[in-house]
C-alpha cells in the first residue's frame, strides 16, 4: 500500500501531516509533480517523482502507478475519478472523501461550473487554506489511511 500526492498544488500543511504518518507508519509514499517537490530529510520513507512537463503527466503518472487500495490525495476531480474507478481510496487537500457513491456528482458540478465560467459568469474561486480545512484534511486522512492498511493487511494475510 503506498500513498499517493499530486503535488504541484498540494498544500504545505498536507504535506506535513502525510510525512508525519508516512514516517510514523513505514508508509511508501511518492510525491508526483511537474518539478522537484523538496522532501525532508527524515522523510525516509518518501520520494518525488518529476514527470516531463505538459498538461496531466502527473495524473497520467499515478493513474499508472496507483494500485487499488492505495491512498491518493488530490484536488483534480478529474483524476480523483479515474483513481476512484481504480479502486483507490482518495482525499482532497481539505479533507473531503472522493467515493464510487460521491465522484459522478462532484464531477457533474465541477462541469457545471466550468460550463458557467466558461460564459462569463463569475463563480469566484476557493477559498484560502487555513486551520480548518488542515484539521478536516487530517481527520480524513486518518480514516482513509487506517482503512488502506487495514485492507493491505487482510489482502496479504
Amino acid at each position: 500500500m503506498k500513498i499517493w500526492i499530486d503535488a504541484d498544488a498540494a498544500p504545505r500543511d498536507v504535506k506535513d501531516v502525510v510525512f508525519r504518518a508516512a514516517k510514523r507508519l513505514d508508509v511508501v509514499t511518492i510525491l508526483v509533480a511537474n518539478a522537484p517537490v523538496g522532501v525532508p530529510a527524515n522523510a525516509t520513507t518518501v520520494r518525488s517523482v518529476v514527470v516531463r512537463e505538459g498538461a496531466d503527466q502527473a495524473d497520467r503518472y499515478i493513474v499508472n502507478h496507483g494500485e487499488k487500495g492505495d491512498l491518493a490525495v488530490t484536488a483534480d476531480l478529474p483524476l480523483a475519478g479515474m483513481l476512484v474507478e481504480k479502486g483507490l481510496f482518495v482525499i482532497d487537500p481539505r479533507g473531503e472523501e472522493y467515493s464510487p457513491a460521491t465522484i459522478t456528482s462532484r464531477l457533474s458540478m465541477r462541469n457545471f461550473m466550468d460550463d458557467l465560467r466558461g460564459a462569463g459568469v463569475e463563480t469566484g474561486g476557493s477559498a484560502p487554506y487555513g486551520p480548518k480545512d488542515k484539521k478536516a484534511f487530517a481527520s480524513t486522512f486518518d480514516r482513509l489511511l487506517t482503512k488502506a492498511l487495514r485492507r493491505a493487511q487482510a489482502s496479504s494475510e
